[in-house]
């Protein structure tokens, strides 16, 4: 049987030193190629030096165009089995050029999170108000949803978000959860016990919204009180992308420290003793929360923050939406050292039972199989995909080639 050839289009080229996003798609990425697929991995995005090396892992890298039909060329020339689209925007652009030129291959979308879910919930908290199921008819929803539908298989990466999408009728075939692909924590010898560890941390993106909001709460609302409970510790800042708008709250008269960037989000992390990350809003799963546990370093944060992350499982630390309760919890498990360990013994067991790769990455290929298999069946299934498909709705293809005229 001829190698499949899976090629991964990037809305960037992958940062996992810089994102959760960017670890997700490394993690599929490794998946494909330890099934002994040919792995290919396209983007238009410029590359940084905060880029992982796929190269190396023996992933043929390819630099493509937006709104140009010399992708339509090449793609033909490739033509690849399987195609994985990173997140909704990177379907609407490419989509309709992989539907044409190789209407046989395989599409998933790697929704990464739902951007609607979290769109909808940004809107509440401006506006001063909880969430209803009505925010979430928003035109991101519509977007997302469209893109959902043209795929034959969307990755999602939290229990929380397969509801969400349950409440939209979508057909439960064309959605798969695949959650962060993590190794089992076996050994804890080489972590930090309770008394090696000092002080708290958060960590996180600063081009992602949630982060920075919740740095501005975190400044503002819960350190201020936090210090008068804890007077000797600091709270460490690390984070890509610090703008002066992050660097210029470092102040280490208030113990309030700004960092920049960690080299190791991991190795960052388990020199404290709690993460500290009360999210104001977000969706998907936190790949900090994953660090985190997997350096036996408790977390306090908030219901929106632990969302879809524990499945019914005690959470490794603690979770309130309330300033007073969250400050008088963190410094509980901040001095208690039995209760400390206990939460630490809890991410033990959200990491092994939740997201141990190899509870999922044989079902997942598995999956792929049985729907190459019986693609045109599939398709059938979700005829609503079909439908979306069809050239009068795709005013996405006609802005894009309208694009490349007036570009030429």
């Amino acid at each position: 049987m001829a190698t499949r050839k899976v090629l991964f289009i990037g809305l960037v080229w992958p940062e996992p030193t810089s994102s959760a996003a960017g670890t997700r798609i490394v993690q599929l990425v490794q998946l494909f190629l330890a099934n002994g697929d040919e792995v290919h991995f396209a983007s238009a995005a410029s590359k940084s030096e905060f880029s992982f090396d796929l190269e190396n892992l023996g992933i043929i890298n390819h630099d493509i165009k937006l709104n140009d039909s010399s992708f339509d060329t090449w793609l033909a020339a490739l033509n690849p089995n399987l195609v994985a689209f990173d997140r909704f925007m990177i379907e609407e652009q490419y989509g309709w050029r992989v539907q044409e030129k190789c209407p046989n291959a395989l599409r998933i979308l790697d929704t990464e999170d739902l951007h609607f879910l979290r769109q909808a919930r940004q809107t509440a908290l401006k506006n001063k108000k909880s969430l209803a199921q009505i925010d979430l008819y928003n035109d991101v929803t519509k977007r997302e949803l469209a893109a959902i539908l043209r795929c034959d298989l969307s990755l999602i990466i939290s229990q929380a978000e397969m509801e969400v999408l349950e409440t939209f009728k979508i057909n439960s075939q064309i959605l798969y959860y695949l959650p962060f692909l993590e190794e089992e924590i076996t050994a804890i010898s080489n972590w930090n016990t309770f008394e090696e560890r000092k002080d708290l941390v958060f960590i996180g993106n600063y081009l992602h919204d949630p982060n920075w909001q919740t740095l501005q709460y975190l400044k503002t609302m819960v350190w201020p009180l936090l210090r008068k409970k804890l007077p000797e510790a600091s709270l460490h800042i690390y984070g890509a992308y610090a703008s002066e708008k992050v660097t210029q709250l470092h102040n280490p008269r208030e113990k309030f420290l700004v960092h920049g960037r960690a080299e190791n989000a991991r190795t960052t992390i388990v020199q404290h003793r709690i993460l500290l990350a009360p999210l104001l809003f977000g969706a998907g799963a936190k790949g900090k929360f994953v660090d985190a546990m997997q350096t036996g370093t408790p977390i306090a944060t908030s219901s929106v923050g632990a969302e879809g992350m524990a499945n019914g499982l005690d959470w490794a630390g603690i979770i309130s939406d309330n300033l007073e309760q969250l400050v008088d919890e963190t410094a509980a498990l901040y001095n208690d050292q039995i209760l400390w360990e206990k939460a630490q013994q809890n991410g033990i067991q959200i990491i092994n039972q939740l997201y141990a790769k190899s509870k999922f990455e044989v079902p997942f290929l598995k999956q792929i199989a049985h729907l190459e298999g019986n693609l045109t069946a599939h398709r059938q299934q979700n005829f609503l995909g079909e439908v979306l498909k069809h050239h009068t709705l795709q005013s996405t293809k006609y802005m894009s080639l309208w694009i490349e005229e007036k570009n030429k």
